[in-house]
């Protein structure tokens, strides 16, 4: 039988009692299923799969399989968006997100096939919400993680590219918020750069532990109502459709009771934030001023800085920064609690380490975006007091205890600030 697709978005609703139910049972706020389009899609092809999977073990016959294959195409390729209204954050460990695709499947498949489609014993056939749902979220945390992982890229090229740009450019460091030696605009930027790296690294490293699912585990990890075959069948077919290196999880029973890999995309999440936000807190704090702070650069003015004092430029992009990077580190937390509030043989709490993710996720790109795009690529060493700052630098005495001793270097300088203006600078003759 030839199924004949169609995107047109049907005049009825085609979710059933179990999503209605939950619009009551929790109604907010926050997101919906339907509002990240990239879970909807990987559920759908996670049931695609289980089709396949289901009719090569007998389970679906030539019909309903070829009708639930060409519905979760649909789906997948972003059609009937509406029909996608249940809470992302909700109780029951994500049994109503389930029922929302599995309904939604049964009733465009039977449209399209002309006999009955049924959600449980033909759509979810062989499967446990236990099983799809986290084997969905797995796919999305790789999907999802693209673009803060190139906007972590972005920033640490446009921190590289001020390092080039300043390379011999020199500037007062400092410890303890005091003066130290000298060191150049380009040596802070490239060191910038690869801690921006680093974190970059070590979120994709955690990700990528997702290309490993639990389609196959059922209820409880032992495969109960699953038939002889269809798990190595249904992970296959999900490699292919997603054109992803999918392995099944070693372990079914850990694979549902623990969550801790979501944990480490969660806690390097938050550590791109936070060294975002040192990074950021930095740059404001060179910048201030211009007169009255430490003005060794210039960041680029992108809106007034005041709604009563005339000409003030205040650190917008760098500030925006630093707030993103508390509400990641307060979602890294919530997944924290999540993780570790799994009981016995299933983690329920799974949809709240969905959306909190997909805020890290979110928050990672938005801030590293405006900070590469909005304020690194406009930087220029030339604040006011750049120069001047320079007076203050240590080098000369460093270079003096070396050979003199720590004490008579002290002594000197002490005796020099007493009968001179402070000239102690890397250029102090």
């Amino acid at each position: 039988m030839v199924i004949t697709q169609s995107t047109a978005e049907p005049a009825t609703l085609l979710y059933g009692q179990q999503t209605t139910l939950s619009l009551g049972n929790f109604p907010g706020p926050g997101r919906t299923f339907g509002d990240v389009p990239t879970f909807v899609r990987n559920y759908a092809l996670v049931k695609l799969a289980a089709a396949r999977a289901n009719h090569d073990v007998g389970v679906l016959d030539d019909a309903r399989k070829n009708a639930i294959v060409a519905a979760c195409e649909e789906i997948a390729s972003g059609a009937h968006p509406g029909q996608f209204p249940s809470a992302l954050l909700l109780g029951g460990g994500g049994t109503t997100t389930n029922m929302n695709v599995n309904e939604v499947i049964a009733a465009r498949a039977s449209q399209l096939v002309g006999e009955p489609v049924h959600p449980n014993d033909h759509v979810n056939a062989s499967q446990s919400t236990n099983d799809t749902y986290p084997t969905a979220m797995a796919l999305t945390m790789l999907d999802l993680a693209h673009e803060p992982l190139q906007a972590l890229e972005e920033l640490a090229t446009a921190l590289e590219a001020k390092g080039a740009e300043f390379d011999q450019t020199p500037h007062l460091g400092r410890t303890c918020v005091r003066d130290a030696v000298t060191l150049t605009a380009g040596q802070s930027h490239r060191a910038q750069a690869a801690a921006i790296r680093r974190t970059a690294g070590a979120l994709g490293d955690a990700v990528a532990e997702m290309h490993t699912v639990a389609l196959g585990a059922t209820a409880v990890g032992t495969g109960l109502g699953a038939p002889q075959g269809y798990r190595a069948i249904a992970v296959r077919e999900l490699a292919s459709v997603t054109g992803r290196d999918l392995h099944p999880a070693p372990d079914l029973f850990d694979a549902l009771a623990n969550l801790d890999p979501y944990a480490a995309i969660a806690d390097a999440g938050a550590r791109a934030g936070l060294t975002m936000a040192k990074i950021a807190a930095d740059i404001r704090l060179l910048s201030s001023g211009p007169a009255g702070g430490f003005g060794d650069l210039t960041i680029p003015a992108v809106q007034a800085g005041s709604s009563i004092m005339p000409a003030k430029v205040n650190p917008a992009i760098p500030e925006y920064v630093m707030q993103l990077s508390y509400r990641i580190r307060g979602a890294a937390h919530t997944v924290q609690c999540a993780v570790a509030a799994g009981e016995l043989e299933l983690n329920i709490m799974e949809p709240v380490i969905v959306d909190s993710i997909i805020t890290i996720l979110a928050d990672i790109t938005a801030a590293a975006t405006s900070f590469a795009h909005r304020c690194v690529a406009g930087i220029t060493w030339d604040g006011p007091r750049r120069e001047e700052n320079l007076r203050g630098a240590l080098d000369t005495w460093v270079t003096l205890a070396a050979t003199t001793g720590y004490e008579a270097s002290t002594t000197r300088y002490h005796d020099q600030a007493q009968t001179a203006p402070v000239t102690n600078g890397a250029h102090h003759d």
